[in-house]
């Protein structure tokens, strides 16, 4: 107790230097604006803040034109300084993604559950489409297998593919419409800020999940399969592969195998040898030539090897009169779009920041959305399905020293000539390659190192993570991701529901205030009950923080009556942490001030001496910002509360100069029983 009375007085020096020697500076109203003008600087935070317009200011009308149509055509802005040595890196990275870009267009296609000829059309117009709207210089645009796959499922819920086929692909290509309609009008009422829904934890379970469950679908092909589950969840499809041991092909086995394992050789040596990216981007064409061969060689397609058949020869064909926007399926392509559109546009923006950010220039979000948007709304008429920017070939596209989107043009003309003059050389290239080129693709989608620094870092995002994993497993892969989006919002939630409050406490020798709980060397002041409110004050958290607020009190007086020390003469209210309040936050501050006059007046009666010469208040406010202190002024609830005698900018001012005012007032009984009964303390 000796060392508490020593810590006390330490209190009370160190209060008697700040009485003396700070300077209490007066808290400033912010500077008066029309409701108008508040509107307009809150909506151009919320959707304009990059404020695109600012580099129209002060220009002539003719640069003013020039930057617009920069602005809605980015390939304007390179293309006046376009080279012949940038075409060169151009044409090489372009060539190197396409050789990856035809086996995958192929491969996704029939993830999809559509016709393999549609990969390929998806690989040719959109990314003519991305090159002139889109502002990545890294980004290669296509099918990729999470938005193949979940287009898919969800169509196969209603739609049978086999049964119905000409139905399906009609709602596969208004899915896309969907998708991009969504997308593009993101972009352009500048909405991105609702993909951020979708976090890492999210995505990397998502992820990893999903690739699990389209690599064991893969086992159809892998294995020789003809008569294979339509469900995506985990159990059916092992059911499926165990129930149907006696259509297992070993001449599909062994061949599948041998290209799955060339082909993850492949990617562990561009993996481990950065500089040999050309290994693993090559693997896909050279192991789809290869197989093709042996298939027609050795005529092994009639011995148990099934193989894509026949595909059709020519340029995309039009699309639009297959689009549908009524019938009985119109809720589904709706839906799809949408989810199909967030993961699709999630996926794209991302890896166009990853690349963006190693090269050190800029990707705009809103921009992306955009080209992202209508590059899948063209693609919808011209019988292409959900595309955006891969990692994988984006990766490849960055290793192969891509400089501009012409490698995106390269790469589109590259696929119009295998769709002009090569399609019939696919005739025989067998179905377990293209299980094998997706399995070794979505085997990079399961970021295990990511995983574990997230249960390092945030066990709620863990939980968040492997709620997704499990739900894409065992569930679908629309409720495993509905699941986990779920969980998030109910986290952000509970953050906005049960805000931190924290006791603060002086740091001996200086004028700094700290967490208790957290610096040790933190101690309490006496007569001071210091709170810190670590968030906004809204009709959401008002009950909670009144309720915690008062039993912040509550405790303080039981270790006074335990310790008899000096009773609570000021609540001190940190606000530096918030942000905004409403009008039941301005009602909560007026509740308390009622609260700690009441039990400030209680204490009074049973003290020698009453406290009626302090302040009509013994509610403190520190560091209103400025939205917080106009509505305290402004509201008839704490408007001649927000005097500045009850006002102050600093905790330190604000202990310094109420100490000041406690040494005029007469002593209490328990200061008196502290002096008769030194050694009781």
């Amino acid at each position: 107790m000796n060392m508490n009375n020593n810590s006390n007085n330490n209190n009370s020096n160190s209060a008697d230097m700040q009485s003396h020697c700070v300077e209490v500076h007066p808290v400033v109203p912010p500077p008066h604006r029309s409701s108008l003008q508040k509107l307009g600087a809150k909506l151009k935070e919320t959707f304009f803040p990059d404020d695109p317009l600012r580099q129209f200011k002060g220009q002539p009308i003719k640069k003013k034109w020039i930057l617009g149509a920069q602005y809605v055509f980015p390939i304007l802005q390179w293309a006046p300084q376009y080279s012949l040595k940038l075409f060169k890196s151009d044409v090489v990275s372009g060539l190197t993604i396409a050789s990856l870009a035809i086996p995958q267009g192929i491969s996704y296609a029939k993830l999809a559950n559509l016709p393999p000829i549609v990969g390929l059309y998806s690989s040719f117009v959109p990314p003519l489409v991305y090159a002139v709207f889109g502002s990545s210089r890294d980004l290669a645009v296509g099918p990729v297998s999470i938005a193949s796959l979940i287009l898919g499922s969800m169509l196969r819920q209603e739609v049978s593919p086999t049964k119905d086929p000409l139905l399906f692909l009609q709602l596969a290509f208004t899915s896309t419409f969907f998708a991009g309609f969504f997308q593009a009008s993101l972009g352009f009422l500048r909405l991105g800020f609702l993909i951020d829904f979708l976090s890492k934890a999210i995505l990397i379970g998502f992820m990893a999940g999903a690739a699990i469950i389209v690599s064991l679908q893969q086992l159809k092909s892998l294995l020789g399969i003809t008569h294979f589950t339509p469900q995506m969840g985990l159990i059916p499809v092992l059911s499926s592969v165990f129930h149907n041991t006696k259509e297992w092909s070993w001449q599909t086995i062994l061949m599948g195998f041998c290209f799955l394992v060339l082909l993850l050789l492949a990617r562990h040596v561009s993996f481990k040898r950065p500089k040999l990216f050309w290994v693993s981007a090559g693997a896909p064409l050279a192991s789809v030539i290869l197989s093709t061969l042996i298939v027609f060689a050795f005529k092994a397609h009639h011995h148990g090897i099934s193989v894509i058949g026949k595909l059709q020869e020519g340029l995309n064909p039009p699309s639009w009169n297959m689009l549908l926007f009524h019938g009985a399926h119109l809720g589904l392509v709706i839906k799809t779009g949408f989810v199909t559109g967030i993961i699709s546009l999630t996926e794209g923006i991302a890896v166009g920041r990853t690349f963006a950010a190693l090269k050190d220039y800029r990707v705009d979000g809103n921009k992306e959305m955009m080209a992202i948007g209508l590059m899948n709304m063209v693609g919808s008429a011209t019988s292409c399905y959900v595309t955006t920017g891969a990692f994988s070939r984006s990766a490849v596209n960055h290793n192969a020293g891509a400089k501009t989107a012409v490698s995106n043009i390269v790469m589109s003309v590259t696929v119009m000539v295998t769709l002009l003059f090569l399609m019939p050389l696919f005739q025989y290239t067998p179905n377990l390659v293209l299980g094998a080129i997706i399995v070794t693709a979505v085997v990079g989608l399961i970021d295990i190192p990511a995983a574990f620094n997230i249960w390092k870092t945030d066990k709620f995002d863990f939980l968040v993570m492997l709620c997704a994993f499990l739900g894409v497993l065992f569930i679908s892969v629309q409720e495993g991701l509905a699941i986990a989006v779920g969980i998030s919002i109910f986290k952000i939630l509970l953050q906005i529901t049960r805000p931190r409050t924290v006791v603060l406490g002086s740091i001996p020798g200086s004028d700094i205030y700290r967490n208790v709980h957290h610096y040790k060397q933190a101690v309490g002041v006496p007569g001071f009950l210091i709170l810190s409110i670590e968030a906004p004050i809204n009709f959401a958290n008002s009950m909670y923080l009144n309720e915690r607020i008062l039993r912040w009190i509550e405790e303080y007086e039981e270790e006074v009556d335990v310790k008899k020390h000096l009773s609570i003469q000021y609540v001190i209210l940190d606000l530096s942490a918030v942000s905004t309040i409403d009008t039941t936050g301005v009602i909560l501050i007026r509740d308390l001030r009622k609260a700690v006059e009441k039990k400030g007046i209680e204490a009074s009666k049973t003290e020698k001496f009453s406290l009626s010469s302090q302040s009509s208040s013994c509610l403190v406010l520190v560091n209103p910002l400025g939205e917080v202190l106009e509505k305290l002024q402004r509201a008839e609830e704490t408007r001649d509360f927000a005097k500045p005698e009850n006002l102050y900018l600093t905790v330190g001012e604000a202990v310094a100069s109420l100490s000041s005012s406690m040494k005029s007032q007469p002593p209490t009984m328990h200061d008196e029983e502290a002096q008769t009964n030194p050694r009781q303390n």
